[in-house]
């Protein structure tokens, strides 16, 4: 069930990020500066293909990936997706470090067995060593495991673009890893900072922590875009295309800032306090020490202003062509804008500059 230990390294992979209103995907090439843009697709999906993000309309979610494809260069062979949600789960394990490579994948599978809430014939597994205990001999696995229906529907969206899986990854963790992008952005390119990074996409938020270059925690939320929205709809009377266009264009009555944007707003900063107090709780770290703000909601008016306001904590906007990312300037010039909606694919299409197993 548990594959090979490490693998070779893979040639680029389009990270695509398959979310609620879009699927969005980056390719990305390694350089001596950073990394280079080499695609990226935005591509709107109908509503009701993926809710919650599950997949519940394959050819929707096929055609819109057959567009993905066609915006990418011709050499890209490969694809990167991931799954979230509560068919997902993760957990750190320890292990006896003098375990041989065969030895450890048998002791997963029998941990796995007591840890997972479903029969192990439904699920897949995959695991990672993360560090050792030199004092106890002990090293740190993440165990990861989702229903294999799930990660099965990745696969199919990305072979619907002619693109061979090589990664499924949890999206949670893909965040962490955009952040490689968009360190340098923050004071003193974040060394020594507990980050926190929070996309606010169109159903779901996703908190990831990053300390010490690691991703120490993760929190899924169901809020979203998609919470403003359907206030604008009720409030105002629109119908449902009418409010996201209004959403999009800014054209709102004038007190529409008190009336939908500030308890949206005010939902938000809750549900990142709430989120917060658990992670100090739950960890050895007491607070974040800066913010970085992405996904699709996120250029909303004023919500990082605000939040960082509110939490008293440094709040930036994902840019990544601030940190470690270039691209043509006519390329850069026409994403700009909007790069912060793509840091789960960012995350992603790294994973082919990483040693890896599946």
């Amino acid at each position: 069930m548990l594959a090979d230990w490490f693998k070779p390294q893979t040639p680029s992979m389009v990270g695509v990020d398959i979310g609620t209103q879009e699927v969005k995907a980056v390719l990305l090439a390694e350089t001596a500066e950073g990394y280079q843009l080499e695609g990226i697709s935005r591509v709107p999906l109908p509503k009701g293909a993926v809710v919650d993000r599950e997949i519940r309309d394959a050819g929707a979610v096929a055609a819109a990936m057959r567009q993905v494809r066609a915006d990418m260069p011709k050499s890209a062979k490969f694809g990167a997706a991931s799954v979230s949600g509560s068919t997902v789960m993760t957990k750190v394990i320890f292990m006896d470090a003098s375990l041989s490579d065969e030895e450890l994948e048998a002791q997963i599978e029998i941990e796995a067995d007591s840890l997972i809430p479903y029969p192990l014939d439904d699920v897949n597994i995959d695991f990672e060593p993360l560090k050792t205990n030199e004092e106890t001999n002990k090293v740190e696995i993440l165990l990861a495991a989702c229903r294999s229906d799930n990660v099965d529907a990745r696969v199919e969206a990305l072979e619907a673009a002619g693109l061979e899986s090589r990664v499924i990854d949890v999206e949670g963790y893909a965040l962490g890893r955009s952040y490689k992008l968009m360190a340098e952005q923050l004071p003193g390119a974040g060394i020594g900072q507990v980050v926190g990074v929070i996309d606010l996409g169109a159903s779901i938020t996703t908190f990831a922590v990053i300390a010490e270059g690691e991703t120490v925690f993760i929190r899924e939320q169901a809020f979203g875009g998609e919470q403003f929205t359907q206030s604008i709809l009720s409030y105002y009377g629109m119908s449902y295309e009418e409010a996201e266009r209004a959403k999009v264009s800014g054209e709102l009555p004038r007190n529409y800032i008190f009336e939908v944007l500030a308890p949206f707003q005010t939902q938000f900063l809750q549900q990142i306090r709430r989120t917060i107090q658990i992670f100090a709780n739950s960890t050895n770290y007491e607070n974040v020490d800066s913010i970085i703000l992405c996904g699709g909601s996120a250029q909303i008016e004023g919500m990082a202003a605000m939040l960082g306001t509110e939490l008293g904590i440094p709040v930036h906007l994902a840019n990544p062509f601030a940190g470690r990312l270039r691209a043509d300037d006519a390329l850069q010039q026409r994403v700009e804008e909007e790069i912060s909606r793509y840091m789960v694919a960012c995350g992603l299409a790294l994973r082919s500059f990483e040693s890896w197993h599946i």
